[in-house]
């Protein structure tokens, strides 16, 4: 089955619902709160768009960070347009994901958001609010129609598996036990599909336009650096554990690859040169622990107390992305002792060493 008929994030609003557990993607995004407004600001001065601004969210998931991103880009137009002395613009806010996305839970957050954006008062707005399901590695609106795009941690998932991991083992991602052609299948992977989406944008954005992206990466050339590798590591050896007590199959774990790529930043440099529609304005990286509820960023391990809260926290984060997939391809009744098994791995390791996920934004403006 094809990856975009299977990846969403867990749906709904309960205990293990992305919509509870997104904090790592909330605080990422409000990093990168300020290049928002930076590239919004170059927008006005070019006099881009007139009476409507349309805005594109791209993976934009369900729950709350969705209308955070849309609320920060509506207040920043706003403010630039009363720093201009000219009128608001009416807002297009077009939010995107795959067919799968919890579409349902985040149509029922829209009332609460018109009612604020009402009580800004009868100058500014209104705002139109659509749904657009499809992968963005293909065309998703009419040519020339976009003036900022924003996506977060979204560019590193692949549109399918990279060709050729047959030799990967009982690897579930890229590790130091992987063979080169693995590093080399994944790069190439993420290099075509990185150039696709640019590719689509540069259809949709108008001359002038700026998207601002933000995705998971790493931070040295190394593909089996800690901050691309040892947290996939750590869920490949929960897998391991389960093989050795029977609970999954050899050749399922054999066959099982996270379609997931954490460029480093010349690989990012080399595509948008390459693919060439847009300019790159900025680039600018930043980490995040583990856990998104850990603010202590000052010690390099952790106390066994809190490796245990942090490895549970990790755990469910990455259970609401994964779940579906995990699904997919062993069934559902592995979950919930994976999970376990995960919680228990990260704790170990933080305890030891703490890890940090490394995050670049860039931002771009189409030619």
């Amino acid at each position: 089955m094809a990856l975009a008929n299977i990846l969403h994030m867990n749906t709904g609003d309960g205990e293990l619902s992305y919509a509870n557990n997104s904090l790592l993607q909330e605080t990422a995004i409000r990093k990168v709160i300020p290049f928002i407004k930076h590239s919004i600001k170059g927008i006005a001065n070019c006099d881009i768009f007139k009476d409507c601004i349309t805005v594109a969210d791209l993976g934009c998931s369900s729950g709350p960070n969705t209308l955070l991103v849309a609320s920060n880009i509506i207040d920043i137009v706003h403010e630039v347009c009363k720093e201009n002395n000219r009128k608001a613009p009416q807002f297009q806010v077009c939010l995107n994901d795959l067919f799968g996305n919890d579409f349902n839970t985040l149509f029922k957050l829209l009332p609460d958001f018109y009612a604020k954006i009402k009580d800004k008062g009868e100058s500014f707005g209104p705002c139109f609010v659509s749904a657009v399901p499809g992968s963005f590695y293909g065309r998703l609106f009419r040519d020339q129609s976009l003036h900022f795009v924003h996506s977060a941690n979204c560019n590193s998932w692949l549109s399918q598996m990279p060709q050729g991991l047959e030799n990967n083992g009982s690897n579930i991602y890229m590790a130091k036990t992987s063979p080169p052609n693995v590093f080399h299948a994944y790069g190439k992977q993420f290099s075509i599909d990185f150039t696709k989406f640019l590719q689509m944008r540069s259809e949709e954005v108008v001359c002038g336009g700026s998207m601002v992206l933000t995705f998971p990466a790493r931070s040295i050339v190394n593909p089996t650096s800690d901050d691309s590798c040892a947290f996939w590591e750590l869920l490949g050896q929960s897998l391991i554990d389960m093989l050795k007590e029977g609970l999954v199959q050899g050749s399922n774990l054999n066959s099982f690859n996270i379609p997931l790529y954490f460029p480093c930043e010349d690989e990012v440099r080399n595509a948008i040169e390459y693919e060439g529609s847009f300019s790159l304005k900025n680039l600018n990286v930043f980490k995040l622990n583990l856990d998104p509820h850990d603010t202590d960023y000052i010690n390099m391990n952790d106390s066994n107390e809190l490796s245990q809260i942090h490895g549970k926290n990790t755990s469910n984060m990455l259970r609401v992305a994964l779940e579906p997939l995990l699904v997919s391809h062993f069934g559902s009744s592995i979950i919930d002792v994976l999970f376990k098994k995960f919680e228990k791995h990260v704790a170990e390791y933080l305890f030891k060493k703490k890890i940090r996920h490394f995050f670049v934004t860039i931002t771009l403006t189409k030619k």
